[in-house]
């Protein structure tokens, strides 16, 4: 029988390769391959299957296939994509209003329900119709634009087909989440504009989104509005029934904004598209605050104008222009006094420029704003910035509380500049990203959608908050270094110096005597004096490069510098003249073992001081460690841009202010961000410098002791935890201590104290 059945699975197998491709295969699973054998046996067979007839057997046979034929047709049918019903393709050609069909509301045609407010993605959002999809991408169909009037002929909008709507329905059927198969749809936008409630049929509109042939309630619908609700209250969502739709709106409230199914976007500027306003460079400005929005409330007017009264110059308060030349555009001037200004271009004149509440909550001058590179200070409670869901906004605008108007001045007057200039940077950024057009705006909605679907495959706060020049994608993180580092690419060196040029030259030679040095990096931080004469420099094996800083701070000796190749940095200052090559080396192994921590010498301890109620900063010798100095100290170059441009709350600048604890904060960063504690190396406890007078050392300040626990306590209370980890040992070189002939020792020159 075993003879038997490996013939059977011959002749099984025979047969599949005869149907040919996977519908075969799950025909076989299905019928079995006993139809086969029967075929095959039929002809030569064993004892037990009675021979047929040839007449019978071509009957059989024939019969068989035609079976067979109208299973691989069900099959067809059954598993492969098809359309359920003709999707017409949203092409150019059909964009036209004049060529839609019209189509007619019966006066008693359904009404959806109102937004639901308890609606959330598990709830009101259907995931399942968005299916397996091997790129994470969900599928969006729009429908076929037609022409919706009443019964007596009234269309049910004052303007159609928006030019605006029309830009963002071209993006998306321009995109990768554009479908023109209804059936393979994850998300369906009707092509019914109601981008602003002011021109809408709010009855008229909710019926024509009801007789949409896959409506459903709502459910996996997408609705676009920029200006919700109108005269007299000014709702702050669009006031057209729509049931379970989700809802892109401008002007979101705490009260009507849906968190987590809803999306708040911008409310589109048409000067994006009219105004080229070339990016300024951060920096201080002509004015300190500007107010550019006419028609405020009258209460604020005059409240800015107490402002301006004053703060004199600093404050610069526009309205409209009451006696403009004839042909000139109104919208594109503003005014103060007889002075004329051209907007949005005076934007860019100021630091910061407020951005009021209206009659509506989203204001299309927060784009102008942005564009402009000027810091927005927002003043409307209650406001759902745009794309706040992925957006961080503490990065790029300061909002206030209203009633906190008359502080304004005092309260921007406390922002450090460097963090200014960082927020004008950000600013033009978030508009050149997610502003600038429709299309922006449409397609950044879908992808924080797409967010939701597939979490899994979602961008990260990087990938949405941080500019492009910021290279993340080309720097590995080593949390997930699937390998030891190989030793070969060696290490870069990072020397913060000043003007100790004697000593910089001394520890430049002693570290290019390190084998695994692949390059030297020297940071001048000295804006008052040039560095030496490339002809004074030593003469080393390896690349040397000097680069200049713009200003004197401690925080450039983590800044990602291109120069940097390599994924080991060895961070030191210009005074460390005590290490050896030996030690250095070590150093950099023990690195490559444990890439994601920080690798130093001198080690220091947080202690808990319970008569004063907080944390302390311990330099003594004691058998525990939680932070290494990186005076002198080995860390993966990742570390470098989570420093620069990941670095919570104002640590960075309250260090460049201080003039001290970058190298207290950067062990918080990274014993926050692995959740290990960094590894002292050799029995270095302390550094000396023998030429360093109590001037010339920043160690040796008195109050230095004192300011170094501040900063613990400081940075604790910004990362809301105490993130050091505190362990009790070291790493010595094997043989260390072992009474071997220094010559069998890798690393015989190693410190003690």
């Amino acid at each position: 029988m075993s003879a038997l059945w490996r013939s059977s699975e011959r002749a099984a197998a025979a047969c599949v390769r005869a149907l040919g491709g996977p519908a075969a295969k799950w025909l076989s699973r299905i019928v079995g391959f006993s139809m086969c054998a029967s075929v095959k046996y039929g002809s030569r067979g064993p004892a037990l299957i009675p021979r047929m007839k040839t007449k019978h057997r071509v009957y059989y046979i024939a019969l068989f296939s035609v079976v067979l034929l109208g299973l691989i047709a069900t099959g067809a049918f059954q598993f492969w994509p098809h359309s359920i019903e003709s999707a017409a393709e949203w092409s150019v050609d059909r964009r036209s209003v004049h060529d839609a069909p019209l189509v007619r509301l019966p006066a008693n045609s359904p009404i959806p329900e109102r937004g639901d407010l308890s609606c959330r993605m598990h709830t009101c959002f259907n995931v399942y119709s968005c299916g397996y999809n091997p790129k994470n991408r969900i599928k969006v169909y729009i429908y076929p634009l037609q022409r919706y009037v009443d019964e007596l002929g009234t269309p049910i909008s004052s303007t159609g087909l928006s030019r605006e709507y029309n830009e963002l329905l071209s993006a998306i059927s321009d995109s990768d989440f554009y479908t023109d198969d209804v059936s393979r749809a994850c998300l369906l936008v009707p092509s019914i504009d109601v981008l602003n409630q002011n021109s809408l049929r709010v009855r008229e509109t909710a019926q024509a989104l009801a007789m949409l042939p896959r409506w459903d309630r709502g459910t996996n619908h997408l609705l676009f509005n920029m200006l919700p609700g109108g005269p007299p209250d000014y709702n702050t969502a669009l006031d057209v029934p729509r049931d379970k739709a989700l809802l892109a709106g401008g002007g979101f409230s705490t009260w009507t904004y849906r968190q987590g199914y809803d999306v708040s976007i911008p409310v589109y500027s048409p000067l994006s598209a009219e105004v080229d306003l070339p990016e300024r460079p951060p920096g201080p400005r002509r004015y300190f605050i500007l107010s550019s929005q006419t028609a405020l409330h009258r209460e604020y007017r005059g409240e800015l104008e107490r402002l301006k009264e004053e703060n004199g110059e600093a404050v610069l308060l526009l309205d409209k222009c009451s006696n403009l030349s004839q042909g000139a555009v109104s919208s594109r001037k503003r005014c103060y006094k007889s002075q004329v200004f051209d907007y949005p271009q005076i934007l860019q004149e100021s630091s910061f420029c407020v951005v009021l509440r209206g009659a509506r909550l989203g204001q299309a001058i927060l784009s102008d704003v942005l564009q402009a590179g000027c810091v927005p200070v927002i003043l409307a409670d209650s406001y759902i910035l745009p794309f706040s869901e992925v957006l961080d906004w503490k990065r790029a605008s300061v909002v206030i509380p209203e009633d906190k108007l008359p502080e304004i001045y005092t309260i921007l007057k406390g922002i450090p500049h460097r963090q200014v200039e960082e927020m004008q940077r950000q600013a033009r950024w978030f508009w050149d990203a997610y502003f600038r057009s429709m299309k922006a705006i449409g397609l950044t909605t879908l992808q924080i959608i797409n967010d939701r679907i597939y979490p899994y495959a979602a961008r990260s706060y990087e990938q949405w908050n941080n500019p492009p020049v910021v290279q993340w994608s080309s720097v590995n993180s080593p949390l997930f270094l699937p390998l030891i580092p190989p030793r070969s690419p060696g290490f870069t060196a990072v020397v913060l110096t000043y003007d100790r040029v004697e000593s910089l030259f001394r520890v430049i030679t002693e570290i290019s005597k390190v084998p695994s040095l692949a390059k030297l990096l020297v940071v001048w931080n000295n804006q008052n004096k040039s560095p030496p004469e490339e002809s004074l420099w030593p003469k080393i094996n390896v690349p040397l490069k000097v680069v200049r800083t713009k200003e004197n701070k401690l925080s450039n000796r983590f800044f990602p510098y291109d120069e940097i190749e390599t994924e080991a940095v060895l961070a030191i200052d210009d005074d460390i003249i005590m290490l050896t090559s030996d030690e250095l080396q070590f150093g950099y192994e023990v690195w490559r073992e444990f890439p994601d921590r920080l690798v130093g010498y001198p080690g220091r301890l947080h202690l808990w001081d319970h008569e004063m109620g907080k944390w302390k900063y311990e330099s003594e010798w004691t058998n525990e460690v939680s932070m290494v100095l990186t005076g002198a100290a080995f860390y993966h170059k990742y570390f470098n841009y989570l420093y620069t441009y990941k670095m919570p709350g104002d640590i960075k600048n309250w260090v460049d202010a201080h003039m001290n604890c970058e190298d207290i904060a950067m062990n918080f960063l990274v014993a926050n961000i692995t959740g290990k504690a960094p590894i002292k190396v050799t029995p270095r406890k302390k550094f000396k410098c023998p030429e360093c007078t109590a001037i010339d050392g920043l160690s040796l300040d008195q109050t230095h002791m004192v300011e170094r626990s501040e900063c613990i306590n400081k940075f604790a209370s910004v990362f809301g935890t105490m993130p050091l980890k505190v362990v009790e040992h070291r790493a010595d070189p094997v043989l260390y201590k072992d009474d071997f002939p220094e010559k069998l020792k890798s690393f015989p020159n190693i410190g003690s104290l």
